[in-house]
């Protein structure tokens, strides 16, 4: 029999839509499935972008520059510089989505059986996307007990040795809803001075943060502005997840013109996406504004009925649309399949992301869940009922086997 290659067979599936069959099947069975494993917002994209592409002059749809049309990066580093990131149009490539970027990252400064060290739980991609540049992960796990915050230095400084080569973090957090401080960032630009790490930030959520709390970005660090790379994205920040439209910026030149000769050899992002993307630059604050009440209001909704349920705990995200919950469940990736296939309230039942893919760390995460809040609120409210009634059936719930374990002593 012919065989296929290690990378292939090492290749982790999404565990946010490996469950996809059962979807599928209970929607077949007339169920009605609340969405809460993806992170796909049900917010209308601004119109500015649609418009762009309902009236666009193209006559011909052809190749863009390899590092994207230069009106784009030019508006695309106005908006950098309107936050307080100091770049030019040169700094960044334009790349078909956020992954993309992450990828050119990793091919352009690390080499195959180098380390990178990322707190997790993370987006359960980038276990993928170090398996396809043949890099090591090394987890430092962050904990749910002090709602994820960044490990301390000395955790860090355990895991790093000579193939050490980069910290990646994702900031606001996705699956966490995590936003690290500058204090937090500065403690991680630190042990990149000290070691000459290479900092990659994922920053795609910086426009959803929470309470007043504030956003600082990697590339606002100072001191290391050759070792920054951020990673950005469209899809969330104008729900225009479809589009696949992202960003690599560096102030590292030899990282930008390394990265654009993968760029050269994939040829070109999309051009409609960038056309949108360009003109989505336009839409006015008030947009941001409208769409972070919606998020709060979901994510006030979501909280207050997690943490009334008996034995979940769920710490208050500070930014993003994501959550990770403690569930009392023997197993997530049974549980979560359980509820698609088995369960059902008034003909409902809710799709939810094992926590297990979060993670790099073998055994962790057994008992948590993802929890994307991008539903309009009747539909959180029903999900949230679903799931409580979910609990108490559930055959693997861990508080009523405790309850049995303590009756038969």
């Amino acid at each position: 029999m012919i065989t296929l290659s290690q990378r292939g067979n090492e290749m982790p599936e999404s565990p946010i839509r490996k469950l996809v069959p059962y979807s599928e099947e209970a929607k077949r069975k007339g169920r009605t499935v609340y969405h809460l494993n993806i992170g796909q917002p049900d917010i209308e994209t601004p119109e500015v972008a649609l418009s762009a592409i309902k009236n666009t002059k193209v006559k011909v749809i052809e190749y863009s520059h390899s590092a994207g049309i230069e009106s784009y990066r030019k508006g695309l580093a106005q908006y950098y510089n309107s936050k307080g990131i100091d770049v030019t149009h040169h700094d960044m490539l334009i790349t078909t989505g956020g992954s993309e970027a992450l990828l050119f990252a990793f091919f352009s400064c690390l080499n195959p059986g180098d380390e990178i060290i990322i707190p997790e739980p993370f987006y359960a991609n980038y276990n993928g996307f170090a398996c396809t540049a043949g890099v090591i992960v090394k987890p430092i796990t962050a904990k749910i007990e002090n709602g994820f915050a960044l490990p301390p230095v000395s955790e860090f400084e355990k895991l790093i040795t000579s193939k050490t080569k980069a910290i990646l973090i994702c900031n606001p957090n996705n699956p966490t809803g995590y936003v690290y401080s500058k204090n937090e960032l500065e403690t991680l630009r630190d042990i990149v001075k000290k070691y000459n790490l290479f900092l990659f930030a994922d920053e795609v959520y910086r426009e959803f943060c929470y309470n007043g709390k504030e956003f600082f970005s990697i590339m606002q660090l100072e001191g290391i502005e050759q070792n920054t790379v951020l990673i950005d994205s469209v899809s969330k920040r104008y729900s225009m997840c479809g589009a696949r439209i992202g960003a690599l910026v560096s102030r590292n030149k030899n990282i930008i013109s390394t990265a654009l000769k993968f760029a050269q050899a994939r040829l070109s992002p999309p051009t409609f996406g960038q056309i949108a993307s360009e003109a989505a630059l336009q839409t006015p604050m008030t947009y941001f504004e409208g769409v972070t009440k919606e998020y709060v209001k979901r994510r006030n909704l979501i909280i207050e009925a997690l943490n009334k349920m008996e034995g979940v705990i769920c710490p208050t995200p500070q930014g993003a649309f994501y959550t990770v919950v403690r569930l009392p469940i023997d197993n997530a990736d049974k549980f979560c399949q359980w509820l698609l296939e088995d369960f059902e309230y008034k003909n409902q039942t809710v799709m939810l992301a094992p926590a297990t893919g979060f993670y790099s760390t073998k055994g962790s995460g057994t008992n948590e869940v993802r929890i994307a809040y991008v539903l309009n609120l009747e539909s959180l409210k029903n999900a949230m009922e679903c799931l409580e009634k979910a609990l108490h059936v559930y055959p693997g719930n861990t508080l009523v086997q405790g309850l049995k374990i303590q009756s038969s002593i």
